[in-house]
């Protein structure tokens, strides 16, 4: 027996009992007569120590031992002199009687402690050291947890827990499809799955009316901090549905989760914003509601008054920073250099104070008087002390760059408080976006998303003005998740595919299947899928689904531990019937 208690499980009930612990060595401390040692595992962290009375055998083995080593120790527990109150086991520790060096270790390139000298790529390349330290451990416990409560909520709700395959055929809709060759069909290629979409809408054509899996996904596309090119999703799909079943019932899973693993009451209802709605006021889909700031039209007040700028634009738009108007001139310059940034794209900012007697300072004083700027102010409910900052350009453009000033002024203020949760509902999408270099419409969601039923007759008249039985819930400014109603007859599925540029041949060859489907008996249906790993670093006040991921990869899309992609051998290759160019 390697242990019989692990490195968090003593307390002061435990003095006198002989135990037996295991786990890595965390520090030694050598006074000489007198030796600590802290041993770690992913339970805790217990001190054993050796003193003038233990062996001396024992005594050589506890001063030879290094960072991460891993031991067994046999003692009896003892009341601890120094009581550490930040740690469970503080009020005892092992006065060691045998120590057992399982393995040594060498030196780690990093120290593994809850604030680690180690970089994000180094901690990378070790991953399975990075792994060791609280702060990942617990993240990991984090989603653990998040996994159970989902299965438990959606299995006490009839949902039935039904793996699809991960080996599929390529579609050339969404994102770019990781290709997977075929040794016993050469030249042919499997993709692997960006959700199972097609297949839960097949399970509800089959009858299993409510449907779901915790999903790995794939999808080869650009990565950033909330991006994985292998992800999780929570994947659900229900049959004779409409839009609020689905939306009630995925609320209720989220106040579960909450409420079961971090011990806050969401609203007992979610608010529902439209998708125009949420992009006039926020410029985003997924909008942060933790705080207002919310866009200010200003193109009544601040055009045809000679300021070319504001004239030339398309849109003007502002937000009110309440009580900012202390900024000087060196943080204005600042910003101004912020929203520069190639990844903002705007070419200035110009800013309004409201000064506490009542006048304004504007970057454009020049071309509007005094009573011009009290017309933004009153068209921005702006008061004194607070601060106006514009921007201006083509509407879509400027909406992108004036959600990412206000985001980065909710940072800057201090008003996007993580451990603060607002949920969102945003409906009422496009169903499609078109697409200039192409020249033809994209589905917004997928080509499978259902009209809304009031907006059909528009299909064929005005394809861009139909909206989307769909939804996302936002929340904190992250899409947790989205899904929609589905198409479920064979007719409006091929309309959908012509709209999207389809011939008959190519829809057939890609989605006869489901269509074939369609036509014995397909239910009214429609689903939500979200992502596990944004859920749970949402949940943990991270912006980064890294650490949430037991074995992440790069911006770049590389695994550094284990070194991949990499090249396979050329009898590999011939093999499976493939030439590199």
């Amino acid at each position: 027996m390697y242990r019989s208690h692990t490195c968090g499980e003593l307390r002061a009930e435990h003095i006198d009992l002989r135990v037996t612990i295991s786990g890595w060595v965390q520090t030694v401390r050598d006074k000489g007569n007198l030796i600590w040692v802290d041993i770690r595992d992913r339970y805790g962290l217990t001190q054993v120590v050796g003193e003038s009375e233990t062996p001396e055998e024992v005594m050589n083995t506890l001063k030879s031992l290094g960072r991460e080593f891993v031991v067994q120790i046999e003692g009896t527990v003892v009341a601890r002199r120094d009581v550490n109150p930040n740690i469970l086991t503080g009020a005892i520790e092992v006065k060691v009687d045998k120590v057992n060096v399982l393995n040594a270790s060498l030196t780690p390139p990093f120290t593994i402690e809850n604030d680690t000298d180690g970089g994000e790529e180094l901690r990378a390349q070790y991953r399975y050291l990075d792994l060791r330290r609280n702060p990942v451990q617990e993240k990991l416990r984090l989603r653990n947890k998040v996994s159970l409560e989902t299965r438990k909520y959606l299995d006490a709700q009839d949902f039935l827990d039904v793996e699809t395959p991960v080996l599929i055929k390529s579609t050339p809709e969404g994102a770019r499809d990781f290709v997977v060759p075929s040794r016993m069909n050469e030249g042919q290629f499997y993709a692997l799955p960006q959700s199972p979409q097609t297949f839960k809408q097949l399970l509800m054509v089959s009858g299993f009316d409510r449907y779901y899996q915790i999903v790995k996904c794939f999808r080869d596309e650009d990565l950033r901090a909330d991006r994985q090119p292998e992800f999780t999703q929570i994947d659900c799909e229900m049959a004779f549905v409409e839009q609020d079943d689905i939306l009630n019932m995925f609320e209720g899973m989220i106040q579960h989760l909450f409420r079961e693993v971090r011990g806050v009451e969401l609203d007992d209802k979610f608010p529902r914003m439209p998708y125009s709605e949420a992009m006039e006021r926020y410029g985003s889909d997924k909008p942060d509601i933790r705080f207002g700031m919310e866009f200010v039209d200003l193109n009544s007040v601040a055009k045809g008054k000679g300021f070319a700028i504001f004239d030339n634009a398309e849109q003007v738009l502002a937000i009110n920073a309440e009580q900012c108007a202390v900024y000087t001139r060196k943080q204005l310059d600042k910003l101004t250099d912020w929203v520069k940034r190639p990844q903002i794209g705007a070419k200035g900012l110009i800013y309004l104070k409201c000064n506490e007697d009542g006048s304004f300072k504007s970057s454009v004083d020049k071309f509007y008087s005094q009573e011009n700027l009290a017309e933004w102010a009153q068209q921005a409910n702006a008061k004194a002390g607070d601060l106006l900052l514009v921007l201006s350009g083509d509407l879509d453009t400027v909406r992108k760059q004036m959600n990412e000033l206000r985001l980065h002024m909710g940072d800057e203020l201090g008003l996007r408080n993580p451990n603060v949760f607002k949920p969102l509902w945003v409906m009422d999408f496009p169903l499609l976006e078109w697409d200039d270099e192409s020249g033809r419409f994209h589905a917004m969601h997928h080509p499978f998303t259902s009209p809304k039923p009031e907006d059909i007759h528009l299909i064929d008249t005005a394809p861009g003005k139909v909206r989307a039985n769909a939804y996302d819930l936002a929340m904190n400014g992250v899409e947790l998740g989205g899904g929609s109603i589905r198409i479920h007859n064979r007719e409006l599925q091929s309309r959908m595919f012509d709209l999207l540029g389809f011939t008959k041949e190519e829809a057939e060859a890609q989605f006869g299947f489901l269509m074939s489907a369609f036509e014995y008996g397909a239910p009214p249906h429609g689903g939500l899928a979200f992502g596990l790993d944004r859920l749970v670093a949402t949940m943990g006040g991270s912006e980064s689904i890294r650490d949430y991921i037991a074995f992440p990869k790069n911006n770049s899309g590389r695994d550094v531990m284990i070194d991949a992609p990499s090249p396979l051998d050329n009898d590999q290759l011939n093999e499976l019937g493939i030439t590199l160019a």
